[in-house]
């Protein structure tokens, strides 16, 4: 079993590619030598989830191709949705929440999606 560490992200990443916040929260730990781990929810289909966790998957994995083959970004996906993410004291690693800009904070991936529906 690997002991290397890495960031984890968990979410729905639903739309048809990786939109501008879900790649600036990537590359914050990518540009910092940080080696990243994706996890992909595996939502129920509905309007706000319209992709597969597999096709969500299969975007994520084209996107980082390069990145997969040098082992800096792994990416799987949950054996089920999750509720909650919880820890414990002393877990050995840190909470942290990533503040974007407010130019990538407002990418809106329902608007996205909305976008590419109309054409």
């Amino acid at each position: 079993m690997s002991q290397e560490k890495r960031a984890l992200f968990i979410g729905r990443w639903q739309t048809p590619y990786l939109h501008q916040g879900h790649l600036w929260c990537f590359e914050q730990k990518l540009n910092q030598g940080i080696p990243i781990l994706i996890g992909v929810r595996d939502v129920s289909l509905d309007e706000k989830n319209p992709y597969t966790a597999q096709q969500v998957y299969d975007m994520i994995t084209k996107h980082y191709e390069k990145e997969i083959a040098n082992g800096s970004v792994k990416v799987f996906i949950l054996p089920c949705d999750i509720s909650t993410v919880c820890y414990g004291r002393g877990v050995g690693y840190e909470i942290e929440e990533l503040t974007p800009p407010s130019d990538i904070a407002a990418v809106s991936a329902t608007q996205i999606r909305a976008n590419e529906n109309k054409q």
